[in-house]
């Protein structure tokens, strides 16, 4: 416990440095950065993150070595030396088709004979792999626009993963496995206070930690259905596919920001309705997707041996999330018009 409560006071001090010397500033003045905060807090969280999760996994050069790399892709885009968002995207597929190939990282089932057949091909799976690792990488980047979503989201993943005893010492020892959750929390409390960010490298970081996690999950433990990892990420991956169609069907290029994803129009509405300060807003958007998040992830964990049961959860949390959009679209479209 003390070691926590150093790294505490270390990370806020450096911070608070790094804020100060005007380092790893994460407003630069987009539209879609001041839709939920403006105020210049330091891109530190993922630099917080990489280190001791590298310490961790020091005995796993291969794991060590993608990790740094998919980090420094997301740190080179908060500092402005790797601006367009296709080069960064080939850089990700090369990266995480390298790791799935050397580290042999594949879905083996989906409980459908036409796609399983094709993962029997050896090509096919890992190309598959690294797209499904690209969807939630990506997806991670997406909802990370409110303070503390996309840490909370992780965090809960990886405890429901390692309370149903899903992850084995293979993936996660028992005593890193609590250390990564402490670590996470402490960069999640100063998330929530506007003390640092966690930036394009942390969400990164975090996209592809889950992913090995969850893949390795799935490879070691065959009789939960596939389906229950996806009912676990269904959120990010969603997001980015739902993105993505959104901004074709606009004909905007999809690799470029905006700020009408789900988080950024429930942000919209918080803060519309109750007419808090923007941090309280932001907090409290973040507070009420986490609980929905976390019911559907609690509930897939009530049976996740049951593919049938995994896909109606699916089903209705794809149902709600569309619902959901389009009546804050409404609302979203409605008040801003009014306003111009």
């Amino acid at each position: 416990m003390t070691f926590y409560f150093a790294y505490l006071i270390f990370i806020v001090l450096v911070s608070l440095i790094l804020k100060k010397k005007g380092l790893f500033l994460n407003y630069s003045g987009d539209n879609h950065q001041s839709f939920s905060n403006v105020g210049n807090i330091p891109l530190s969280g993922g630099i917080f993150l990489i280190f001791p999760i590298i310490y961790l996994y020091s005995n796993d050069l291969i794991l060590v070595t993608f990790l740094s790399t998919i980090f420094l892709l997301g740190f080179f885009s908060d500092r402005k030396i790797l601006v367009s968002p296709q080069k960064r995207f080939l850089f990700q597929v090369i990266s995480i088709l390298l790791f799935v190939i050397i580290a042999d990282l594949k879905i083996l089932t989906s409980r459908i004979e036409l796609i399983d057949i094709m993962l029997s091909n050896q090509v096919f799976a890992y190309l598959f792999s690294t797209f499904c690792l690209l969807i939630l990488i990506n997806g991670s980047n997406f909802i990370d626009g409110l303070n503390g979503l996309l840490i909370s989201y992780s965090l809960i993943v990886i405890y429901t993963l390692g309370n149903l005893e899903l992850i084995t010492d293979q993936i996660i020892s028992n005593q890193n496995f609590y250390l990564i959750l402490w670590l996470m929390l402490l960069v999640l409390f100063l998330n929530i206070f506007n003390i640092l960010m966690i930036g394009d490298g942390g969400a990164y970081l975090l996209g592809f930690l889950l992913g090995f996690v969850i893949i390795t999950s799935h490879e070691n433990n065959p009789n939960i259905s596939p389906y229950f990892y996806i009912s676990i990420i269904w959120y990010p991956c969603f997001e980015n596919l739902f993105s993505i169609l959104r901004k074709l069907n606009k004909k905007f290029s999809p690799l470029n920001p905006d700020n009408k994803h789900l988080h950024q129009l429930v942000f919209f509405f918080v803060k519309e309705k109750i007419n808090l300060s923007t941090i309280l807003s932001n907090n409290l958007s973040s507070a009420i997707l986490i609980f929905f998040n976390f019911s559907i992830i609690y509930i897939s964990s009530l049976n996740p041996s049951s593919t049938m049961y995994q896909v109606k959860l699916i089903f209705c949390s794809i149902i709600f999330y569309i619902t959901g959009y389009f009546m804050l679209n409404k609302f979203y479209k409605l008040n801003f018009n009014f306003k111009k």
